[in-house]
Parts: C-alpha cells; structure tokens; sequence
C-alpha cells in the first residue's frame, strides 16, 4: 500500500508538470467587429436599426477566472420617431396621421473598463491544471461615452455596461470572444433630442439613452507570468 501511495503520488505530480508546461499570459491585446442597437426614447427594440461596431481590447488576467477587460468602441446609432408608440409634444400631432417625422444617426465612441468573471478556469490545460478552452463569463464595469448625433452637439455622459458572453482558447496565445452587453448611460442626447416629454426629470437613470453591443473579438495572449511565482488561487 506504501509503494502504491507513493507511485500515484509521483504520477500525479508528473502530471501537474505536463499540464503546467506552458506558461501563464497575464495580458491579451486585439481587435473586434460588431453591431450596436439604440434604446431609447425613440426605439426600445434590441433589433431595429443595428449598425456597425469596431473596437480594440486590452485585457489583463488575474488568474484563470477573473480579468479585466479595457475596450475602446466605434460605432453607429440609428433611429427614428415612425414606431414609437409614445405621444411627444414636439414629434406627433394630435392624429396619427399627424406625426411629425425625426430621424437620426450618431456617431458613437466609448471607452470602458470592466470586470470579467469566468464559470470556468479559462486555459488550453497545459498552462493551468484542469483549465477549459472554451468558458462562459459575465461581466460589469463603467465607461464613458461621447455621442455626436446628425441632429445636435456632440455630449459625454457616463455609462453603466455589463452583459455575457463566451471565451474560446483556440491556441496557446489566441483567444476567441463573443461578448453581448447593455451600456446604459446617464444622458439623454444619444439621439440629439433632450426631454421629448416636455416634463422635467430628475434621478440618475430618468429618462436616459442607452444603447446594446454585440463584438466578436480576437486577442492575441503576451507576457509570460514568472514560472517562480506561486499559482493563484481560484
């Protein structure tokens, strides 16, 4: 019993070697292409009017569960009053048939920093014992967005994102991630049109734009972790 202890002791230390035979990357950088949606007072729908996103990624790696992402985002909001089902002073007349026509289109840049928590330790399994290639995530954080619609002055206002996604390790160093998320912002000019109700509002979220992102994103794994170090703690 003695030997049999400790040659499943000596095999499974050789094993924890195989499956630390790379190394840990503690950063990610890279690129993603996606779609943006409009909410607000104009449109609710997360599937009207979708346009165009592009972004870069920076992220750096905790451990195998936890990041923190940076991303930095153009894209295009789009919309219009035809379908809104909200009577506004200044764009529906008395009759449907009424209804005064606005339509915009804004330019959009945001730059936020999140929080990534991973369901499952994420690695190829050679650089982290029992890592998984392919992990689901959610994630939290803030950002800032500047808007600059076709009908108004250009604003800033602070954003709220947080959302989903997957993670697929497709090699050593590539990383492959789908990522859907809510930024909800704390202004009400994404769409160049400030308080259509007519009705002073007050409150942090009252009445304000927000906008959806769906990105694909591609990132490239650098700076090897100190093999001397102590492995995290997950």
């Amino acid at each position: 019993m003695r030997k049999l202890a400790i040659l499943l002791s000596c095999l499974f230390a050789v094993l924890v070697v195989q499956a630390q035979d790379e190394p840990e990357y503690r950063m990610e950088i890279g690129a993603g292409v996606g779609a943006m949606t409009y909410q607000g007072d104009f449109s609710g729908s997360l599937v009207k009017n979708v346009q165009p996103a592009a972004g870069l990624v920076w992220r750096y790696l905790f451990n195998p569960r936890n990041a923190l992402r940076v991303q930095g985002t153009y894209g295009k909001l789009k919309g219009n009053s035809d379908n809104s089902e909200t009577w506004y002073p200044d764009y529906t007349g008395t009759d449907v048939t009424q209804r005064a026509h606005y339509d915009f289109t804004s330019t959009v840049v945001d730059v936020s920093v999140v929080y990534e928590y991973n369901f499952l330790p994420y690695g190829t399994g050679r650089d982290y014992f029992r890592a998984k290639r392919f992990t689901p995530f959610v994630f939290i954080g803030l950002g800032a967005t500047n808007a600059k619609p076709s009908n108004g002055d250009s604003n800033m206002s602070l954003s709220f994102p947080f959302g989903l996604g997957i993670k697929y390790k497709m090699g050593t160093r590539a990383n492959l991630s789908v990522a859907w998320g809510m930024h909800f912002t704390t202004g009400d000019q994404l769409d160049g049109v400030k308080d259509p109700y007519g009705i002073t509002s007050s409150g942090l979220f009252k009445n304000t734009d927000s906008f959806s992102l769906l990105m694909v994103s591609l990132t490239y794994s650098f700076k090897a972790k100190c093999r001397t170090c102590n492995n995290d703690h997950f």
